[in-house]
């Protein structure tokens, strides 16, 4: 097991080192500090602080709450969660029974409480939220208030388990194609607007007009809020957003139906979410689970993720913008979680521009979702992704790649062998780094491996260590560097076993298959260098490797 784990001399204090520790921190030594701090490991793992409250509970019943799923409860919750911080903070109850609501802001050392059999909807009457300046992908953008928000609060929690629905279906558009032909007839019948060809519904002309004229939600130049009114519907808020916060515990509740994102924490600390079921339609667009952003000491465990988008996404701001704030999302653990549906189950981006550091996945399963681990950035990211661990992943019904690598989300990649013009190095170049993979199952998916570097910035540093993947395609490597596949096994239908392409210093130790191929390695491209095949099942009547496009045959050490 490799754990990655800084061992520091151990410091032995003689007579009169007290003073000359004290000297050193009294004259604020940084590196004195940061050598009495272990590197984070398995045996050192990222830990959340979390919020206490004081016992004292506030009924939202005794603020006028009335629970018939119609009345708009927004003043009563809100005043009770006023009420509850101005006194020193408390729980404030949401009993038993149907809530109408809109948009609530929560505040500082109060802990919303969900009975049992509390559910609490937020109104599909978009007059009800306000349009704010919020952020979308990384960038400043108009949206409609969140459900649920807060900013600069600290000791804050939702806990529970009742349920809290966004109506999300009430704000999202839907294509007639991902649905049946009974839910598209429901759809329509429902009301709102169907575009000029039959294929998508709209639940508002807003929606609609802000859809066929391309217009997007970002902020830029002398843009006001005011310059959106006219799309304001289609400006599809995210369930909860918060922001600048410390200390924050989602316990127990499901979280179901967001118009966009599920749970957002942004630039966060301490940050625990632990029990929780996550619910989206598989339609859902943007439905992602949870996307905590440029936030720091995280724990995610225990979940559920079944959601139209990526479930647990790790994001730190986008281009420029995330490179300005400059921010991390650092100090991760997240164990002990299923994902059905979604994207990908485990996933890093593309909004990456802060970086992301000290991340620590394990015993998490991903059943049916498009990918199972997913990385993706590309040019003009820039950010570090690095020092990223990940073991003990059970994977089934994998719709596309079981561990997924690519540097060019959203934008055309070249053709296998395509020659193209390299760009430059930047501050705009993203960098994924020292990232470990272990003791991983898959059983069904399209390809096992699939890793895609950029030419002028390859990915580096890449272990994947006791892997069992049963798939169609094995493994795919190119533009990658000090990448290792250790005691691999790939179950696969087709030839090659392995594809690399424009890649270099790659071991392959203990690579072994569980069905008849006739080529374990396609090796091509003039930068291909240092490979080597070692400890590895060989069979003979199968051709170890062939080399083309100016591959060499020297390049390749078997052993």
């Amino acid at each position: 097991m490799n754990d990655h784990t800084v061992n520091y001399n151990t410091l032995t204090y003689k007579k009169g080192s007290i003073s000359i520790i004290c000297m050193l921190l009294l004259l604020g030594f940084p590196f004195f500090v940061k050598a009495q701090q272990a590197e984070y490991s398995w045996q050192n793992l990222p830990k959340a602080e979390e919020p206490s409250f004081p016992a004292d509970t506030l009924n939202i019943v005794s603020f006028g709450a009335v629970a018939d799923g119609s009345t708009l409860n927004t003043e009563a919750i809100n005043k009770a969660i006023e009420a509850c911080s101005a006194k020193g903070g408390g729980v404030v109850l949401i009993p038993d029974g149907f809530w109408m609501t809109g948009p609530i802001r929560l505040k500082s050392y109060v802990n919303l409480y969900l009975a049992k059999n509390a559910v609490l909807q937020f109104t599909k009457d978009f007059d009800q939220y306000k349009l704010i300046e919020g952020v979308y992908e990384g960038k400043p953008s108009a949206r409609n208030e969140s459900p649920i928000s807060g900013s600069n609060l600290e000791n804050i929690a939702i806990t529970g388990s009742g349920v809290i629905d966004g109506n999300g279906d009430a704000w999202r558009m839907v294509f007639r194609s991902q649905l049946t032909e009974s839910e598209w007839k429901e759809k329509v019948a429902s009301g709102g607007l169907v575009s000029g060809d039959g294929n998508t519904w709209f639940p508002s002309e807003k929606t609609k007009k802000a859809h066929e004229e391309g217009r997007s939600m970002v902020l830029t130049g002398d843009a006001s809020l005011s310059d959106f009114e006219d799309i304001k519907d289609y400006l599809r808020p995210n369930l909860i957003v918060l922001t600048q916060c410390k200390k924050v515990l989602l316990e127990g509740v499901t979280f179901q139906n967001s118009p966009a994102w599920n749970l957002h924490p942004l630039l966060c600390e301490d940050v625990t979410l632990r029990n929780l079921m996550i619910k989206n339609p598989d339609y859902a667009h943007n439905g992602d689970g949870v996307d905590p952003e440029s936030c720091k000491n995280v724990v995610i465990e225990g979940c559920v993720f079944d959601v139209g988008d990526d479930a647990i996404c790790i994001k730190s701001g986008k281009d420029e913008e995330g490179r300005k704030r400059g921010v991390p999302t650092e100090n991760v653990y997240i164990r002990d979680n299923v994902v059905y549906k979604g994207h990908g189950g485990f996933v890093v981006g593309s909004e990456m521009s802060g970086g992301a550091r000290n991340i620590f996945v394990e015993d998490c399963s991903f059943i049916g979702t498009d990918k199972g681990v997913r990385f993706k950035t590309t040019r003009g990211r820039g950010g570090v992704v690095e020092r990223i661990y990940i073991r003990n992943i059970l994977m089934a019904d994998i719709k596309d790649e079981a561990i997924f690598f690519d540097m060019y989300y959203w934008i055309q990649p070249p053709a296998k062998n395509q020659k193209v013009e390299i760009p430059e190095v930047t501050e705009e170049t993203p960098k994924f780094r020292d990232i470990t993979l272990e003791n991983i199952i898959c059983n069904g998916a399209e390809m096992g491996i699939f890793i895609r570097g950029l030419p002028e910035m390859p990915i580096q540093g890449l272990v994947l260590q006791n892997l069992k993947l049963t798939s169609n395609i094995g493994a795919e490597i190119k533009d990658g560097k000090d990448i290792l596949l250790e005691h691999v096994n790939l179950s696969v239908d087709k030839s090659p076993l392995i594809y690399i392409e424009s890649s270099e210093d790659i071991v392959l130790n203990d690579i072994t298959y569980g069905n008849k191929i006739k080529l374990l390695l396609d090796i091509n491209g003039i930068k291909s260098n240092d490979i080597y095949l070692k400890n590895s099942e060989i069979s003979e009547d199968m051709e170890v490797a062939v080399f083309k496009n100016g591959a060499s045959e020297n390049i390749l050490k078997v052993n």
